[in-house]
């Protein structure tokens, strides 16, 4: 056991999202889209009971995100935890759940479809919530989340 202090600063307002599996706080970063502006902090690699590999931290000040920002957190951070926080303390706490549809955060795996050859919006629906597969609107490939294949909405 390490003699290791953590500081994790408390923020007035904004959403707080804990239980992100290690490393994987920039992947949240990347497909939330905050990575160019805004004012966050991470915290990486910190011990967990309930994350054996270890667990990252995200707060980001001033933003409360929407339910549609948090269940895609649900693609790679199934267990994480959403604290919405109003001057200094916890208003909201959300449970995040698998979105039935997924736009422009998820490349396609299929090189010849549309999304991909003719820069068609990317538009996936939940195919099976056991397995998390999700179905391409148009090539109606079936595929796997992959973190490698979750981007920035912007792209």
């Amino acid at each position: 056991m390490s003699d290791r202090v953590y500081k994790v600063y408390a923020i007035e307002n904004g959403t707080v999202i804990d239980h992100i599996p290690t490393p994987m706080a920039l992947k949240v970063v990347e497909i939330l889209g905050i990575g160019s502006g805004g004012v966050f902090t991470l915290g990486v690699g910190f011990q967990s009971k309930r994350l054996p590999g270890g667990k990252d931290i995200l707060k980001i000040e001033n933003r409360v995100l929407s339910r549609n920002e948090t269940d895609i957190i649900s693609l790679i951070a199934p267990n994480a935890t959403i604290n919405i926080i109003r001057e200094g303390r916890v208003q909201e706490k959300r449970r995040i759940s698998l979105p039935e549809s997924i736009t422009g955060v998820m490349l396609c795996p299929n090189p010849n479809c549309a999304t991909n050859m003719l820069g068609a919006p990317r538009k996936f629906r939940l195919e099976n919530r056991s397995l998390v597969t999700y179905r391409c609107q148009y090539c109606e490939r079936v595929t796997g989340v992959i973190s490698e294949n979750l981007v920035s909405p912007e792209r």
